[in-house]
């Protein structure tokens, strides 16, 4: 490894011999700072910015106490609270070490020093600072990268921004179209809120999904007895929607005969309620969406020629979620933000298993299908970090078969380790971690991290 890309470990201990032995094992994999004092340590904390310390309690001049070793474990979390802090300690300061973990600690591990547990220790605090700092990025890109509620730093979503933008402020009417769950609703939404109309009501109706023998009155509204059932007047959207935006979605689903009542409207800015014969002067933008292909329609006899080209004045497609795969850690984690604090649930982030699994899913229901996926996800999970298995979605073979490097093996092995040293210790955390040669703590953080249930008492 490059000495460049090696991350840099702060060794604080007042014993030069035990330095001298810590440094010579772990220099191969760490850029080793030392320090045998409060000063010293501070100085290295602030200029070097470490991502890892191993700590000694007992320094000079409270060698026999811990007042040294825990005002640096303060300092440094005051100034990197994404640092982690490795506590040495003796068996008699156990109650020291689990002080100090409540305060803040990683880990704590006890004298004589394992160096093949250390290294183990080290190595998942390492891995879990990584993690962390991958799930602040993308959380602080999707923060700077949304816009209207829209995320993505792809060409496809910059271009669509851009669009948006330059149309928002006309009173054109607007197509838009996408596959099912790419957020036509959203963009509608957007227009909208960039137009002089933003303080007017924005009213959406779902074409698809109502009746033909219903859609005209929710459409246009009725008069009082226009029909069996109609015992007062009712406005429809169009006059819901005065002064602001009126969203058409699936607008390839509206029945030919209302077509003509709709093209009237385009073309006149008036419509008449269901029985009733006064023109009521409408003053709304419409803008109109759809997952189907139109010009199809057309061809079939399914659709309005004149309607159309009425409608697609400006024309907007949204790209499918898999055509900018690289917007999914954008959007998982802007999802996963907004529905861990919707939950109560202190999730921070995704293993890196699970953003791979995410990355080669195809995603035929698009950001619906995400958005959803993760709120499930959020549901199962029990520590700070999403698994595969929480997504459940069927990939944790394929998700194997493609991380099969060095690291990708290892952690396989460590998964395989964890979930038979549980099975052996009948679930209780202290046996499986005797077992493992590790802490307590470390084994929570590899049941958390692979997925695999906790015992609900020891």
């Amino acid at each position: 490894m490059s000495i460049i890309n090696q991350p840099v470990l702060l060794l604080v201990d007042d014993d030069e011999t035990i330095r001298d032995q810590m440094r010579w094992a772990l220099a191969v994999d760490y850029a080793v700072l030392e320090a045998a004092d409060r000063p010293t340590a501070l100085a290295h904390l602030r200029q070097a910015r470490p991502k890892l310390v191993l700590l000694d309690l007992g320094l000079p001049p409270d060698v026999d106490g811990a007042s040294e070793g825990m005002a640096i474990l303060r300092a440094a979390l005051q100034m990197n609270p994404a640092v982690k802090i490795i506590v040495i300690t003796g068996n008699s300061d156990r109650a020291r070490a689990i002080e100090a973990v409540q305060n803040g600690a990683y880990d704590f591990i006890e004298k004589p020093v394992q160096l093949e547990i250390l290294k183990v220790v080290l190595q998942r605090a390492s891995y879990l600072a990584d993690l962390e700092q991958e799930n602040r990025a993308l959380q602080e890109a999707a923060e700077d990268d949304e816009f209207e509620g829209l995320i993505g730093r792809s060409s496809f979503m910059q271009e669509l921004i851009q669009t948006i933008k330059r149309v928002a402020p006309s009173d054109a009417p607007v197509l838009i179209t996408g596959e099912s769950g790419t957020g036509k609703e959203l963009v509608a939404r957007a227009i909208h809120r960039r137009s002089a109309r933003f303080e007017k009501p924005f009213v959406a109706i779902n074409c698809g999904a109502i009746p033909d023998t219903l859609l005209e009155s929710e459409l246009f509204g009725h008069e009082k007895g226009a029909f069996t059932g109609a015992v007062q007047q009712r406005k429809g959207r169009f006059e819901h929607a005065q002064g602001g935006t009126l969203f058409l979605d699936e607008i390839g689903d509206i029945p030919l005969p209302l077509q003509v009542k709709l093209l009237r409207f385009l073309q006149e800015r008036q419509i008449q309620r269901l029985g009733g014969k006064e023109l009521i002067p409408i003053d709304a933008r419409i803008i109109a969406a759809t997952h189907v292909d139109l010009r199809q329609a057309l061809e079939d006899g399914r659709f309005r020629e004149d309607l159309y080209y009425r409608l697609c004045v400006v024309t907007i497609s949204i790209p499918s979620l898999s055509a900018r795969a690289g917007d999914i850690p954008l959007l998982a984690q802007a999802f996963l933000r907004r529905i861990a604090d919707e939950q109560g649930k202190p999730l921070v982030g995704f293993t890196t298993q699970a953003m791979e699994a995410l990355l080669s899913h195809q995603w035929p229901g698009n950001v619906r299908e995400l958005e959803n996926r993760i709120k499930r996800a959020v549901i199962m999970a029990e520590g700070r970090y999403i698994t595969p298995s929480h997504l459940d979605l069927g990939q944790e073979d394929k998700t194997k078969e493609s991380t099969l490097t060095l690291r990708g093996l290892r952690e396989s092995q460590e998964r395989d380790l964890v979930r038979l040293a549980m099975e052996k210790a009948n679930g209780n955390i202290s046996r499986a971690a005797a077992e493992l040669g590790i802490s307590r703590p470390t084994l929570y953080q590899l049941l958390d991290r692979y997925g695999l249930r906790k015992p609900k008492q020891d």
